[in-house]
């Protein structure tokens, strides 16, 4: 496979996903171990039917196991996995090949992921890529004990997702092209889709979404709300939006910074700066409607940050206009969804000072707080 991509003017290279380097490494022992063949490097056939070659790291053998190990590559894209040694330790045993999670390999422990509570973090897809790899290697009624290991997987996990989600000691092992395509959105995208289906299989009907991890922790202690309720979005709003119609949610609270949230009263619903900002056009446009005097309307134009703007606006008096602003946001998110989704919205400022809310999110809060 073409290892890189031309993207804005330059090459681009791509990486491994942890699901690739763990059928690679398994491979690797199953080949010292069955064929005693010791490779440094390689071959696998991703879900997209394209060959992969990827660099042995280390190979352990001794009479009754072999250990292969590769190092993740995140390539131009790195995540936190990016570095990572994946180590795969085979023990021939049984008639068929097991696959287990070792020493910084997460464990589910919470429903509606796509693995079960009490199993190892080793998603559907990268199983099957590791049972492909490894079963032309055995004779018929051969099988295979790989157990996949991570050093420093624990670590490491704590930076991601991982905790909320309830998987712990350890990194998922994921991927479903086996591809880590450089400057994409769409893993990053994926991984914040598990949330919602961990939250509605804990029987939670409201759901908040909020951008990151600031507003996550701001609606527990603000609001007192359970953990698993609260929904990081980052910048996809619209692809959450999306995804939680996709899942028959029934309510959302969009809770969050008033610089990312009003975008989407400007019906903006990918809210990084380099796709749209419109910060200051949309609350000067709604304080105008509002009736500001154009001295109080040229200072929101002209100021140099959303906060300095937001003070404008109480110096005038017109705090009123924030729940205004909140109303408009959901009332866009819910045409977004097409009115299957009943939203409201909270907006904050940097410091989690609530600026104004709607009815729709009062009433929700009550409900999911009840709940």
């Amino acid at each position: 496979m073409d290892m890189y991509r031309y993207y804005e003017g330059r090459m681009w290279k791509r990486g491994y996903t942890t699901g690739s380097c763990a059928a690679a490494a398994a491979k690797g022992a199953v080949l010292a171990l069955v064929k005693n063949q010791q490779v440094k490097e390689v071959e696998i056939v991703t879900p997209l039917n394209t060959t992969l070659t990827i660099p042995v790291h280390a190979l352990e053998i001794n009479q009754k196991s072999a250990t292969c190990s590769v190092i993740k590559d995140g390539g131009d894209d790195p995540d936190i996995t990016h570095g990572l040694e994946i180590k795969v330790k085979a023990v021939m045993k049984g008639s068929t090949i097991e696959i287990r999670g070792g020493k910084g390999v997460g464990t589910v422990m919470k429903p509606g992921l796509a693995v079960s509570p009490g199993q190892p973090a080793i998603n559907p897809v990268p199983r099957k890529m590791i049972q492909e790899a490894v079963q032309p290697l055995l004779e018929a009624g051969q099988g295979v004990e790989l157990e996949i290991i991570v050093p420093g997987g624990e670590e490491a996990a704590r930076k991601t997702l991982n905790p909320k989600l309830g998987i712990v000691g350890g990194i998922s092992i994921l991927g479903t092209t086996g591809i880590v395509e450089p400057m994409s959105e769409e893993a990053f995208k994926s991984s914040l889709v598990p949330q919602i289906s961990l939250a509605l299989a804990m029987g939670y009907k409201t759901l908040v979404l909020t951008p990151g991890r600031m507003g996550q922790r701001r609606a527990m202690e603000r609001w007192r709300l359970p953990e698993e309720a609260v929904v990081q979005m980052s910048n996809f709003v619209g692809f959450m939006l999306q995804e939680c119609c996709q899942r028959q949610v029934a309510n959302l609270i969009l809770y969050g910074h008033i610089g990312k949230l009003i975008k989407i009263a400007g019906g903006i619903f990918h809210t990084h700066s380099k796709v749209a900002d419109a910060r200051l056009e949309i609350l000067t446009a709604h304080a105008a409607l509002q009736g500001a005097s154009m001295e109080v309307i040229d200072a929101i134009m002209g100021a140099n940050t959303i906060e300095e703007a937001v003070g404008t606006v109480k110096e005038a008096g017109m705090d009123f206009l924030f729940e205004k602003l909140a109303q408009r946001v959901s009332a866009k998110a819910s045409e977004f969804v097409q009115g299957k989704i009943k939203i409201g919205t909270i907006l904050t400022s940097l410091s989690g000072e609530t600026l104004g809310q709607d009815e729709s999110a009062s009433l929700l809060l009550e409900e999911l707080r009840c709940n």
